[in-house]
């Protein structure tokens, strides 16, 4: 079965869902136990769309967010993104840091705000790998995340130049993370872009191909 025709059943769209569920749980457990406060989860929702449609069926194209990316290879190779808009994330990044770092200089306050959200995108995406991992016994070693601030459009034009090459079409698991006693709201989307032939190679792994 070629890539770009690879269509998902409801059973199979199930079993993706149940990958986003147990990693939602994980990156929640993860970040409760970074941010030593309780942690809610809304239940994921999973669709699979082109990488093309992304800015328009999850914000505006013009709308500024971060994202983190990091590389997995191994038994199941695939891109993943994980997609804050531009405020909560920089609020997350200052409830990390759990310090105040408006009087230093504002590369130093840049860097300091990166290099947390960078720890908060790593934990979330190897949230979703360690489930992968999980349910499939596969070994997924992961790069080291990069993290980048733009409109959305942008940054998924960079995507799908880069990862289009590969199949255009995505799983995207949207959630929502709640920090409870701050009422701090980290809603995001995992983006997951396997390599051709990789989720059909999952799916059978899952027992739903």
């Amino acid at each position: 079965m070629e890539w770009e025709e690879l269509e998902l059943s409801t059973l199979q769209l199930d079993a993706i869902r149940e990958v986003g569920n147990i990693g939602a749980g994980n990156a929640a457990t993860a970040l409760s136990q970074l941010l030593g406060r309780a942690v809610d989860m809304e239940v994921p929702v999973a669709d699979l769309v082109s990488i093309y449609d992304i800015p328009f069926r999850y914000g505006s194209p013009e709308s500024q967010v971060c994202a983190v990316l990091i590389r997995a290879e191994g038994d199941f190779s695939c891109n993943l993104i994980f997609v804050m808009e531009e405020g909560e994330a920089q609020g997350l990044a200052d409830l990390l840091l759990s310090m105040d770092i408006s009087g230093m200089d504002p590369d130093v306050q840049i860097q300091m705000r990166d290099s947390a959200l960078s720890e908060v995108g790593n934990i979330i995406l190897g949230a979703f790998l360690n489930a992968i991992s999980m349910m499939t016994g596969y070994v997924l070693p992961a790069s080291v995340p990069s993290v980048a601030h733009d409109m959305l459009g942008a940054i998924m034009d960079v995507v799908a130049s880069i990862f289009g090459v590969m199949g255009e079409t995505a799983v995207i698991v949207k959630t929502t993370l709640q920090v409870m006693d701050v009422q701090q709201e980290i809603r995001g989307n995992v983006i997951m872009v396997p390599d051709p032939g990789a989720l059909a190679v999952l799916l059978k792994k899952l027992g739903v191909c």
